[in-house]
Formats: structure tokens, C-alpha cells, sequence
């Protein structure tokens, strides 16, 4: 008796009850024609602000799935790097996080929308350009060549939560899904984002990264559905948001026939969500350029402007003197003055506490 879904004969004739998904297709479809349409009206720098803003999102929140956290002023210091943005305050990557950002920006901005093997070869080398997984050496650039399992739990309480095919038939299974992914043009796009990451995920055909690339192939053809290699929602974080059930979905898809309408209503019911709340970031994008329209005269010097900019980014706990300091690299009285010009053009604002534990804010 079968297992799991990839040892079922013809696995991949997917099936779905369209009276089950299509008024939620129809949502997220007519909500991404109104986003889209939002974001035009923004114009070109807002648009690569927005962008930029997402796509910081996207390979932090990808990351989280899967335990790992990176630092978002690196990523987002990569990612200008590699559009060519003004990153004013730019900080060193790491290699690390300069792979991350490579696969999804191949993977959403690159209009040359081909999957191929050896692109999965490059997505999963950019993850681990020193090929280890943490401690672990794996295979990089290739189909793994041996047993995967899903397992969680501490040691001798392993819970196996999905076997993958084995690794014989990896080339055969992938040659079949790249081929669908460059060739079927007979199901909305929509619904081909949501197979293609089910079906990836169940392959399973690499070491270690497979949620990542998952994720990242998803995006690729979420961005053919919208019809621009921009993007301005993030489904990576509304899945961190939902991690359990995502999970929990994967599981029972994977260990049931292949009738996938209920995993298919999650992840409509996840991107619809992903959409609605883009609003957070093209709100704050439209709010930062009010403030600097506003503001922008008004800047003394150059760390004013960068720390302005970290202020309204991911700035970490309260701004104090000494925290300036050490960040623009200036003495304590360089910081004082700074900030003390600042305050007094109410751009920062002191906050309640005073004497050492002196702290400002922004005045937006």
C-alpha cells in the first residue's frame, strides 16, 4: 500500500474540484490586478523602492521557514548592490546571504522565465558556495544521490514526517517537471505556482535548500502571472506567518492521492493574504518619500541622511548618542551635535526618558 503521493502510479495527474477553488482564484487574481495597478501609479523610483522592499522580505522570511536568520541590512545592501540602487550606508554580505539574494533575483527579476536543470544546478550552488550545510558537506549543483527524509524532533525522538522518491528516478521526475513548468499553458498561472511548489517539495531532489528553491520557483512563475518581473508581495512571509499549517498542508498532501484541491485553497487562501498585506509595505515606501520631499532640505550633512534612512528601515532598539556614534564611526560630541540639529528642525524627537538613557525617535 502506498505511502506517500510520489509512489502512486501517475502521481502527477493532478486533479482539483474547481467549484471548491474557483471564487478564491477569482479573489486573488482580481487582487493582484488591483495591486499592480496601485504600484503603476507610484512611478519608477517608488516602483524600485517597493521592489526593493519585497524582495528584502521575501529572502528574509524564506530563510526563517527554514531556521535560519539573516541580517536585513546585509540583504538589503546585496540586493541594491546587484540592481543598482543608490545604497547609501552600505554595509559588507556575507558570500551567504549574497547566494540567497542571487537565486531570487534570478528567480523574479531575470525576464528570461526558462527553468532548466542546470539553473536549479546554480539556485542550490549559490546557497552553499562552500558546499556545507552547517557542519554537513552535501552535494552541490546536482541531484542528491542518496536517501531524504523530513524528520523533526531531538534525537531518538525522530518523527518522520515524509519520505521523498529515491534518488534512480530523480533526473526521470525533474525532466518531467521542468518540461510542464516551460510547456503548459492550459492552467491559470496562478494554480501552476501552486503545482509547481507542491511538486518540487515532494521531488525533493536536492541535500539540503529544497523549501528554499521551492519558494523561489514559485515566485518565478507568481511574476509571469502578474506580468512583471518586479515584486510587490511577498508569499515567503505570509508563509513564515503560517508555518504550521504550511507544514501541516505539505504532509497531508503528501501522504494522500492525487485529488490536491485542499492544498491548492491553502495556498490561494495564503496568497491572498500575501497580497493584502503588500499594503504595509507600499504604504511605508509612499511614506518615506513624503518624508524626505518634506525633510530633505533640511539635512546637515551625510550620516544624518543614512542614519534617517536605517531610522525608517530595520533600525534595532532606540537611537541614543552613542549608538550614532559607533555606527557613522564619529566621536560622542560629533553624535551629540548631529542629533541636536536634528531635534531642534523636529525631525527626531527626544523621548520621554532623559539624563543617560536619553533616546530619540523619529518625527514622522
Amino acid at each position: 500500500m502506498s505511502v506517500y503521493i510520489h509512489e502512486r502510479n501517475n502521481w502527477t495527474n493532478f486533479q482539483w474540484e474547481d467549484d471548491k477553488i474557483l471564487n478564491l482564484l477569482s479573489e486573488v487574481r482580481h487582487l493582484q490586478g488591483k495591486l499592480i495597478g496601485k504600484v503603476e501609479l507610484l512611478g519608477f523610483e517608488l516602483k524600485d523602492e517597493a521592489n526593493l522592499e519585497t524582495l528584502i522580505q521575501d529572502v528574509v522570511k524564506s530563510s526563517e521557514i527554514e531556521g535560519e536568520i539573516l541580517n536585513p541590512e546585509q540583504v538589503r545592501s546585496s540586493i541594491v548592490n546587484r540592481l543598482g540602487l543608490d545604497n547609501l550606508g552600505s554595509v559588507n554580505s556575507d558570500r551567504h546571504i549574497d547566494g540567497v539574494v542571487e537565486m531570487m533575483l534570478d528567480a523574479t527579476q531575470n525576464p528570461n522565465k526558462t527553468l532548466t536543470a542546470d539553473r536549479l544546478f546554480g539556485w542550490h550552488s549559490s546557497l552553499f558556495p562552500v558546499g556545507r550545510s552547517g557542519l554537513y558537506k552535501i552535494e552541490v549543483g546536482k541531484w542528491r544521490t542518496g536517501d531524504m527524509q523530513v524528520v523533526s524532533g531531538g534525537f531518538g525522538r525522530e518523527v518522520v514526517h515524509f519520505e521523498a522518491p529515491k534518488a534512480d528516478r530523480l533526473e526521470v521526475d525533474m525532466d518531467k517537471l521542468i518540461e510542464w513548468f516551460n510547456t503548459t499553458t492550459n492552467i491559470d498561472p496562478v494554480l501552476k505556482a501552486a503545482i509547481t511548489h507542491l511538486w518540487f517539495v515532494t521531488i525533493h531532489p536536492f541535500d539540503d535548500g529544497n523549501g528554499r528553491i521551492a519558494r523561489a520557483l514559485t515566485d518565478m512563475q507568481l511574476s509571469k502571472a502578474d506580468g512583471v518581473n518586479q515584486r510587490f508581495y511577498s508569499t515567503s512571509a505570509q508563509i513564515r506567518n503560517e508555518r504550521k499549517a504550511y507544514y501541516e498542508i505539505l504532509e497531508k498532501t503528501q501522504k494522500g492521492d492525487s485529488d490536491i484541491t485542499n492544498w491548492i485553497i491553502w495556498f490561494l487562501s495564503c496568497l491572498k493574504e500575501a497580497i493584502i498585506s503588500s499594503s504595509v509595505i507600499i504604504d511605508k515606501v509612499v511614506k518615506k518619500h513624503q518624508f524626505w520631499i518634506y525633510n530633505g532640505s533640511k539635512i546637515s550633512n551625510e550620516r544624518q541622511r543614512i542614519m534617517l534612512n536605517k531610522l525608517m528601515d530595520n533600525f534595532e532598539g532606540h537611537l541614543t548618542s552613542s549608538k550614532w556614534a559607533k555606527m557613522t564611526k564619529v566621536s560622542g560630541d560629533t553624535a551629540l551635535r548631529d542629533i541636536t540639529d536634528l531635534v531642534n528642525k523636529e525631525i527626531l524627537l527626544k523621548a520621554e526618558s532623559g539624563g543617560r538613557s536619553t533616546n530619540y525617535e523619529l518625527n514622522w
